[in-house]
């Protein structure tokens, strides 16, 4: 219940506020406490979260080796928390309940299936324990034999309990559920089975053959719906105990609906904040980095209420940094809203907004900063070189080529285009060319006052037929005007990438070179002499 609701049920109810900042709701506490259980579930089997505060776990393997050394009908085998467990179809008389289901779990005569179910039952109830002894949590579980099963019953008997659900319970148990209660039954395919087929309970189901389900809804659909109406789930358990994404919303309902940009734009600002600290955090402790940002909102039109159209969500590459990320949700919101009512100038008001990151990936072992290789002219010591750990702005770029910081460019030498500001300020618009792979760059800007140029840490060249210098570690190839090899050189160097390699101890090595053919003419004829050559 909403507190208002709670305090009319109960005037005398203690109700806890969660923390709250940047005017909503702090989870920050809970998720880490999530973490904390994670932690402990994770020792007996894969394990996967699948959000702040639900985990599927896979025990099959820790089930078979309890059935190995210790089966059920063992006296060593009961567990006293396992004996409170709810199992489907078992008589539940409270005065014998706890002794019926010893009888079930111990049950000598059992098939393969249900021993390992009731090992199953043992483990999970350990584990409740230990999470309660080790974090003071309680924790509901659902015990069955696939993802889709044990996910229904885990929340059957709230709080503190664990439901275990036998092979020759699965059709009952189904038979009655709503089909708006599975998952991925919930929207419009669980409105056309109820419109279109008549369907009310997953039961209903049965009366469709494989081949009518197909005719509905396509060949893959309707063999899961099929399966689903069995009990059947192919889904195994992912070994993930990191989110696969970030996402912060905020809900605006009756008045406290956002009906202008400004409003908007003070809650975009708001919740970009948080998901950049977030990801930020991510990237620092768990070396990895996300590559989409996407916004979600709902909206409604004025004098339009019955209006089916739903605001579009919108994404683009995820450029780190709050200010960009920022900019960037704000874009995504005008383009959303652009789609969702035209160039009208009619009223709408915005009930939703959330950020999201997504596409998390780990970060290539070995990948570091141009930093660690360059020296300015000003540094004399070796504690001015950084690794990419300790580089804040970090825009990831998966792949063969890893961004790097080599000078301060303006921001506009990079405008946003069909890749949605793939390229951010810290890259020049001749690599921007390079990833983009269309387009004429726009001119270069002038650079700003301070801003240092590469020139700085590379001396005049002279013609040389192969030439190598060595700067601070930096090692460059050159070829002088004389060679006619450069352009096959760089050819099998890859037309695609930017390679970089660095030498410390030997002076000699790979070289980083470009693709002579990738660079535009007007761009080279823009350049100082030095680099021209």
């Amino acid at each position: 219940m909403r507190g208002d609701e709670a305090k009319n049920v109960c005037p005398g109810i203690n109700l806890v506020q969660v923390p709250v900042s940047r005017d909503k709701a702090d989870l920050n506490v809970y998720r880490n406490a999530g973490s904390e259980v994670v932690a402990i579930l994770s020792t007996k089997g894969k394990c996967e979260r699948a959000s702040i505060d639900e985990v599927y776990l896979d025990l099959t393997d820790a089930a078979k080796e309890m059935l190995l050394e210790s089966p059920p009908e063992s006296s060593e085998f009961t567990f006293e928390e396992a004996t409170k467990s709810n199992i489907l179809d078992l008589p539940s008389d409270v005065g014998d309940r706890e002794e019926n289901v010893k009888a079930w779990l111990c049950r000598a005569d059992a098939n393969y299936q249900d021993k390992l179910l009731a090992c199953g039952a043992v483990l999970v109830a350990q584990l409740r324990v230990k999470v309660l002894e080790e974090t003071q949590f309680t924790c509901s579980a659902g015990i069955a034999h696939n993802k889709m099963l044990a996910k229904l019953v885990s929340g059957m008997h709230k709080p503190a309990q664990q439901t275990v659900v036998p092979s020759s319970s699965v059709q009952d148990f189904l038979a009655s559920l709503p089909v708006k209660k599975m998952k991925q039954l919930g929207g419009k395919l669980g409105s056309s089975l109820q419109d279109d087929l008549g369907v009310k309970t997953v039961g209903d189901l049965l009366g469709f053959t494989e081949e009518k389900l197909q005719e509905y809804y396509g060949v893959n659909t309707g063999t899961w719906l099929w399966k689903t109406a069995r009990g059947f789930s192919g889904e195994e358990v992912e070994d993930r105990l990191l989110p696969k994404s970030h996402g912060c919303g905020k809900t605006f309902p009756g008045p406290k609906a956002l009906k202008n940009h400004s409003s908007v734009k003070s809650w975009l600002d708001k919740l970009c904040e948080e998901l950049s600290e977030r990801i930020q955090s991510d990237l620092s402790c768990n070396k990895r980095v996300a590559q989409t940002l996407t916004l979600h909102a709902r909206a409604s039109k004025e004098n339009e209420c019955n209006s089916m159209k739903k605001f579009p969500s919108k994404s683009c590459p995820l450029r780190y940094g709050t200010g960009k990320i920022q900019e960037d949700a704000m874009k995504l919101f005008e383009s959303g809203l652009h789609d969702f009512w035209g160039s009208r100038s009619a009223r709408w008001s915005i009930t939703s907004l959330s950020v999201t990151a997504s596409k998390i990936f780990d970060i290539p072992s070995g990948t570091n900063s141009i930093l660690k290789y360059i020296k300015g002219p000003s540094s004399n010591a070796s504690t001015a070189i950084l690794d990419s750990s300790s580089t804040p702005e970090l825009t990831p770029f998966v792949g063969n080529v890893t961004q790097l910081n080599i000078a301060d460019f303006h921001e506009e030498q990079c405008e946003p285009s069909s890749i949605k500001e793939e390229c951010d300020n810290s890259i020049s618009a001749t690599q921007c060319r390079l990833i983009e792979g269309k387009g004429a760059p726009k001119k270069l800007s002038k650079v700003q006052q301070g801003t240092g140029s590469i020139l700085k840490f590379l001396s005049q060249s002279q013609p040389a037929q192969h030439e190598k210098r060595n700067f601070d570690g930096l090692i460059c190839s050159h070829q002088g005007p004389e060679s006619s090899s450069g352009a096959s050189v760089a050819e099998q160097h890859g037309r695609d990438n930017i390679n970089t390699a660095v030498d410390h101890s030997s002076g000699s090595g790979d070289t980083w070179m470009l693709n002579v053919e990738d660079i535009d003419p007007d761009v080279v004829g823009e350049l100082p002499l030095e680099i021209q050559r």
